[in-house]
C-alpha cells in the first residue's frame, strides 16, 4: 500500500465524519454519511488525536510517549491506518501551515 500521507501533513475528519459510541454494543465507531467502522482501541486512539492542528508526526510522537513505544513503529501503524481510511474518504489530509 503507498502511504497517502506524510509525517509533516495533518489528518482531520471531514464535515460528516465523526467518532461516535455505540451505547447498545458498548463499541467506538467512526461514522460518515452512508456507512460506519467499528474501531478497535488502536484505532480510537489514533483517530481521537485528529484535531486539525497537529501533522502525522507530531500525533506519532505523542502516541509513543504515551504508549511508550518506538516512535517509527508507531508512525509506521498510523500512516497504514491513515492511508486506508483516505482511500475510503473517512480521513483528509492537508498541509502544515
Amino acid at each position: 500500500m503507498t502511504p497517502l500521507i506524510a509525517p509533516d501533513q495533518v489528518p482531520y475528519l471531514p464535515r460528516g465524519v465523526r467518532l461516535a459510541d455505540d451505547r447498545v454494543r458498548g463499541l467506538r465507531i467512526l461514522q460518515a454519511p452512508e456507512r460506519a467502522m467499528q474501531l478497535d482501541q488502536i484505532g480510537d486512539a489514533i483517530l481521537s488525536e485528529l484535531d486539525g492542528a497537529r501533522s502525522m508526526g507530531q500525533i506519532a510522537r505523542d502516541l509513543a510517549s504515551r504508549y511508550n513505544a518506538p516512535e517509527d513503529q508507531i508512525a509506521g501503524d498510523i500512516c497504514d491506518f491513515l492511508t486506508g481510511l483516505i482511500e475510503r474518504r473517512m480521513v483528509f489530509v492537508k498541509d502544515a501551515p
